[in-house]
C-alpha cells in the first residue's frame, strides 16, 4: 500500500481549492519593527510586515529582551519538565500572579499557547459539570471549537453576536442543567466586538457560566491592557477570561484567569496542562517584563488606536473595499481565493509589502480578504506606501472597489 498517496492527495485537494498556503521566510530586524528580511529563491529583500499579531511591537522592546536574556542567564533555557515535575520556576508563579491582577481575578494558569489554553480549559471545565451544555458563538476560534468538541458535551451554536438567538437557545435548556456560554471579545478577522454586557445579562438570567476569549484584546484595550472586559468595566461578571502572551505582549503562551477554585480544578484535571513541558524561563521572564510594561504605558494603546483609525480612513478615501471594523483590525475585502493570493503575491514581489492572504477555512468562502494590522510603529510614510500599492494592485487585478 502506498501511504504517501494519501498525504499527496490531501495537499492536492487543498491546492485545487486555491487554499494552499505558502509561508514567508521572514527575518525580522530587531529594533527596526515592522521591517524584516524576506528570504526566497536564494535572495533576501527588505519588506514591511503589515499582518503581524505582535500588535504593539513588544517582541522587540529592549526592556523585554533584557528580561529574557537575564532569565536565560540565571535559570537556563529550558524549564526541565511539566509543572508538576520540576517545571514550575518562580517566574511562572510571578507571571500567573501578574495575569490574575491584570484581569481582576483570584488566580491564573499558564499554558504553552492560546490554542492549548482554550482547548484544555473549555473541555476540562465542562467535563467537570455533569450534563453540561455549551453555547458557542458561530464565529468562535478553532481552538474554542476544539475544546468544545473534546469536552464531549452537548453543544448549541448561536448566530454570531445574535442575542435573540442565544436567548432562545437558553430558554430551551432545563434550568437545572449546567451551562457555559463561550465567545470572544474581539473577532480578529472582522474586527467586531461581542455584546459582552448583554451576554452576561443573559447568563445571569438563565444561570450560565461565561467563558470569554480576549486574545486579540489583552494589552490593547482597557486602562492597563486588561482587554475589552476591563474597558467596559465587566471583568467581575465573566467566569473565565482567557488570553494570550503572543499578541499584545509579543511573546508566546496562553492562560486563563478565574476563581481560585476553578483554576485549581483545571490545573488538577486538564491533560493539556498536566502532561506538557512548561514555557521556558526566558520566555516567562520576557513575558513578565512585557505585561508590566504594557500595563504601565497606556500611550502605546492610544497610539495603536490612532494608527488603526488613520489607516482605515486612508483605505476608505482611496475607494478600497474596507470592511466595517470597530477595532484595530483593518480588513479589506477581495472575495476570491485566487485573486486574494495574487494580490498578496504582487504586494510582496513588486512593492516589498508583506500581507498574508486570509482564505477558507479561516474565513467563509467568498469572503477572502487582506487583514491588515497596523502597529504604533507604522509611520505615515509607510501607510502612504501601503495604500498606494493597494490601489495599484486593485487596478492591475481589476478587483472590485468600495460600494
Amino acid at each position: 500500500m502506498d501511504y504517501e498517496e494519501y498525504f499527496k492527495a490531501s495537499v492536492q485537494k487543498i491546492k485545487a481549492e486555491d487554499r494552499y498556503r505558502v509561508f514567508a521566510d521572514l527575518e525580522r530586524h530587531s529594533g527596526n519593527y515592522p521591517h524584516a528580511l524576506n528570504r526566497r529563491d536564494g535572495a533576501a529583500e527588505d519588506v514591511v510586515v503589515w499582518c503581524s499579531n505582535d500588535y504593539l511591537g513588544q517582541g522587540q522592546n529592549p526592556i523585554v529582551l533584557e528580561a529574557l536574556v537575564e532569565a536565560a542567564e540565571k535559570l537556563g533555557c529550558g524549564s526541565g519538565g511539566t509543572r508538576n515535575i520540576s517545571g514550575t520556576t518562580h517566574l511562572h508563579v510571578i507571571l500567573e500572579e501578574e495575569l490574575a491582577q491584570l484581569h481582576g481575578k483570584e488566580a491564573a494558569l499558564l499554558f504553552t499557547s492560546g490554542y492549548v489554553s482554550n482547548d484544555a480549559a473549555i473541555s476540562t471545565i465542562t467535563q467537570l459539570m455533569p450534563d453540561c451544555v455549551i453555547l458557542s458563538d458561530a464565529w468562535n476560534h478553532a481552538s474554542m471549537i476544539a475544546g468544545i468538541r473534546h469536552s464531549g458535551c452537548e453543544k448549541r451554536i448561536y448566530d454570531h453576536c445574535d442575542m435573540a438567538h442565544l436567548e432562545r437557545l437558553l430558554k430551551e435548556i432545563d434550568p437545572a442543567r449546567p451551562k457555559l456560554i463561550a465567545f470572544e471579545s474581539v473577532y480578529s478577522m472582522d474586527g467586531d466586538i461581542s455584546p459582552i454586557k448583554e451576554i452576561c445579562d443573559l447568563a445571569d438570567t438563565y444561570g450560565a457560566m461565561t467563558y470569554i476569549d480576549e486574545v486579540h484584546a489583552v494589552g490593547l484595550y482597557g486602562d492597563t491592557g486588561g482587554g475589552i472586559t476591563q474597558r467596559e468595566g465587566l471583568q467581575d461578571r465573566l467566569t473565565v477570561i482567557e488570553g494570550t502572551l503572543a499578541k499584545g505582549f509579543g511573546m508566546v503562551g496562553g492562560y486563563i484567569t478565574g476563581s481560585a477554585a476553578l483554576v485549581d480544578a483545571v490545573r488538577s484535571n486538564a491533560p493539556g496542562f498536566i502532561f506538557t513541558t512548561t514555557l521556558p524561563p526566558p520566555v516567562v521572564g520576557g513575558a513578565i517584563a512585557s505585561v508590566r510594561y504594557v500595563r504601565q504605558h497606556n500611550e502605546l494603546r492610544e497610539k495603536h488606536q490612532e494608527r488603526a483609525a488613520k489607516l482605515k480612513q486612508m483605505v476608505a478615501d482611496a475607494g478600497l473595499p474596507l470592511m466595517e471594523s470597530v477595532t484595530h483590525i483593518v480588513p479589506v475585502m477581495v472575495g476570491d481565493p485566487v485573486l486574494c493570493k495574487r494580490a498578496t503575491d504582487m504586494l510582496l514581489a513588486d512593492y516589498n509589502i508583506y500581507i498574508q492572504p486570509i482564505n477558507y477555512p479561516t474565513v467563509p468562502k467568498g469572503t477572502e480578504r487582506l487583514r491588515i494590522t497596523p502597529s504604533p510603529f507604522h509611520t505615515d510614510a509607510l501607510m502612504e506606501d501601503l495604500v498606494g500599492a493597494l490601489v495599484e494592485v486593485w487596478q492591475r487585478l481589476e478587483l472590485r472597489q468600495a460600494a
